[in-house]
């Protein structure tokens, strides 16, 4: 079993973290970034996955470890541990000496990219985050759900990402104080190399030259319709699709294949992240600032300031 698990949250610096910590000879992380086998409440992972097989045994799970060398830590990685309601259990069950790190971010800012991320991953179809938060109570019924071979509806339940202080409480409910440490996002962005040191020392693998890195970047989608159609062609899904791969494959090799699919990706879907909407913002904050205010007490930190929420009036 893993030594330590890096629960999250999505779109705060997870993905750096565990590109910096998977470099340290102390350390080893499988080449699947998430495996998400412990959150069976987010992830059916029975079901296929087009772009990279989930472990759905504990034996097809451990084997992701395999390869840790003797006196390595094993890790692991998977960002929507923290918002699961069965992970923590699950962990400590399997687990029980294992170490936390949990990653926060101002919950406007978070919901803003998670939803970016969501519809470049396709789970999410509506390209509007202010829509796709409208759409929590219809989805909750089992309405408006998009179609993906893996989703869960709690996944796209936006406003439960944020019950920061709750999702703390399953972790100190099955773990002690010292295998938990909790990390907020401006920390990280302000200094990479203090905050991956933190980690280093909570692991206690000592120190090791540490490379600032800056991975998954959010990005917009211009058109999930078109983003879509291009994936169905890449992986030969439907009629049309799997003629077009037929073409393809016709008059050109494999890696040239591919580098034409993912420059028109990049080209006509990809676009750099439009200014946050305001308005939207505020009101974001608005909304979760129960949640920042009960946080701040929990953790025994001022994160109104920090995140600006003493300016709401």
């Amino acid at each position: 079993m893993p030594d330590f698990f890096v629960v999250g949250h999505p779109k705060s610096g997870t993905t750096a973290l565990y590109e910096m910590l998977r470099r340290h000879p102390k350390i080893f992380m499988p080449e699947l970034k998430e495996p998400r086998f412990l959150a069976e409440d987010m992830y059916n992972h029975s079901a296929p996955e087009d772009s990279t097989q989930l472990p759905a045994t504990m034996e097809e799970y451990l084997a992701l470890f395999a390869q840790a060398q003797p006196g390595q830590m094993a890790g692991e990685a998977s960002p929507l541990y923290l918002a699961s309601e069965v992970a923590a259990a699950r962990i400590a069950e399997l687990q029980p000496r294992a170490r936390i790190v949990a990653v926060l971010r101002e919950p406007a800012s978070f919901l803003r990219s998670l939803h970016m991320q969501f519809v470049q991953s396709r789970i999410e179809t509506v390209n509007d985050l202010a829509k796709a938060i409208a759409l929590q109570g219809p989805r909750r019924e089992g309405r408006e759900i998009p179609r993906s071979s893996q989703l869960r509806l709690q996944v796209l339940q936006y406003s439960d990402h944020v019950r920061y202080a709750q999702q703390l409480r399953r972790y100190h409910a099955a773990f002690s104080p010292e295998q938990v440490l909790v990390l907020i996002y401006d920390d990280f962005r302000t200094d990479n190399e203090a905050t991956v040191k933190k980690v280093l020392r909570f692991l206690d693998v000592g120190d090791a030259p540490i490379e600032a890195l800056e991975a998954n970047p959010t990005v917009r989608v211009r058109s999930p319709q078109l983003d879509g159609l291009l994936h169905s062609v890449s992986v030969g899904r439907g009629p049309v699709s799997r003629v077009a791969k037929t073409a393809l494959k016709a008059l050109a090799p494999r890696p040239l294949r591919r580098g034409a699919l993912g420059l028109a990706q990049r080209r006509l879907v990809y676009a750099p992240p439009r200014q946050p909407d305001e308005a939207l913002m505020e009101d974001l904050r608005r909304r979760f600032a129960p949640e920042v205010r009960e946080l701040a007490k929990y953790l025994d930190r001022d994160l109104i300031t920090l995140w600006g929420y003493d300016g709401l009036g």
